[in-house]
């Protein structure tokens, strides 16, 4: 399961941010995900559930925003949002599409706090 690796990566860049900050706690990471990025959010969840025990993140709230597919479409320009995992334009059923966004999982935002906060 690579949501451990990932998390594990995660937990990493966490405690990265708060030494750079002087801080000793994180109480909120934002993350988004994109559907296209093969990150299974459930099990990402659960991953950071079980990992973050140990870190700096002992007692922070993950919270996900999951990022829907955005594909433009080369042959007839429509730019289409899209829930599902497809490459296929819907306004004129072409495969010749370029994925605009979706496909990333990034660390948006950190809450941290320093001791005595």
């Amino acid at each position: 399961m690579h949501e451990y690796s990932i998390v594990s990566a995660l937990i990493e860049q966490c405690e990265q941010h708060a030494l750079a900050n002087q801080a000793t706690h994180i109480t909120r990471v934002d993350i988004k995900i994109g559907v296209m990025s093969g990150v299974e959010p459930a099990l990402l969840h659960t991953a950071f559930d079980t990992f973050k025990q140990d870190s700096i993140c002992h007692n922070a709230q993950l919270n996900m925003q999951i990022q829907p597919l955005v594909i433009l479409c080369n042959d007839c320009q429509n730019e289409s949002i899209l829930s599902e995992r497809t490459i296929i334009c819907p306004a004129c059923q072409s495969y010749c599409t370029r994925v605009l966004d979706g496909e990333e999982m990034l660390l948006m935002q950190l809450e941290m706090e320093q001791d005595g906060d």
